[in-house]
């Protein structure tokens, strides 16, 4: 496979508007993302909703493409990029990095492109980790994966994602938000209207699922510091100065 990993961001979040280009330890967040996806030795782009975020990713040397601030998803925003880095289709995965996640190990991208290349009926890759307390269980704001996984097994195939409570005995995964596309099967996602699962839980993974797209999950030993609100950029700041 020759993959290609591509980080989206857009100044207009929600939560924490801007925080592309929040200051880490004298870096912004998405130039920190952006060394460490590079890191793992794969080409790496950022697919950015505004020129200052394109600006600062250039500045350090990085490739950036302004995709229309008004696309709906990230999945339609590196869609956009991998048609104006790639119109040839050289690549023939995409992996889909988070920019709120300045600190992600680069294997991570590895493991993503990895289950794609080993597992034929994997459609897309992504990420779990083992629940980090008890509370993840009824927090909605904590996406759970439900998996076919094997005693001992590395990877299994996804079967649903719920923020609701999950209960029993097994384990909990707590679904990391990181993809790894088949080319083909990112197309048919983007071109395919929001369905009803996906609006009733707020994920799109599971727009996939139902149009019969396989999605594999491989199990992380830890979630990486997403930065989704100003106490999580404080925590990413602490660790900076923590690290020295």
């Amino acid at each position: 496979m020759n993959p290609l990993i591509l980080i989206p961001a857009r100044m207009a979040a929600t939560r924490l508007p801007g925080k592309p280009l929040a200051d880490i330890g004298g870096k912004p967040m998405i130039v920190r993302a952006y060394e460490r996806a590079a890191a793992s030795g794969l080409p790496v782009a950022v697919a950015a909703g505004d020129p200052e975020i394109v600006e600062a990713v250039t500045a350090v040397g990085g490739r950036a493409v302004l995709t229309d601030p008004d696309l709906p998803s990230g999945s339609d925003r590196i869609r956009a990029a991998l048609e104006a880095i790639d119109p040839e289709g050289r690549h023939d995965a995409v992996i889909n990095l988070q920019g709120d996640m300045p600190f992600a190990d680069p294997g991570l991208a590895r493991a993503c492109a990895d289950l794609l290349a080993t597992e034929p009926a994997c459609d897309i890759a992504t990420l779990v980790a083992p629940e980090a307390d008890a509370a993840d269980r009824a927090n909605p704001d904590v996406v759970k994966a439900v998996l076919a996984l094997p005693d001992g097994a590395g990877h299994g195939r996804a079967l649903y994602f719920t923020r609701s409570t999950l209960y029993g005995d097994g384990p909990v995964w707590r679904h990391i938000g990181l993809y790894g596309y088949r080319r083909h099967a990112l197309e048919r996602f983007c071109a395919a209207p929001p369905s009803p699962l996906e609006k009733r839980e707020k994920l799109e993974q599971l727009r996939a699922l139902e149009m019969g797209l396989q999605i594999w999950a491989a199990v992380i030993d830890e979630a990486p510091l997403s930065v989704d609100s100003p106490a999580d950029l404080e925590a990413a700041r602490a660790l900076v100065r923590d690290e020295g």
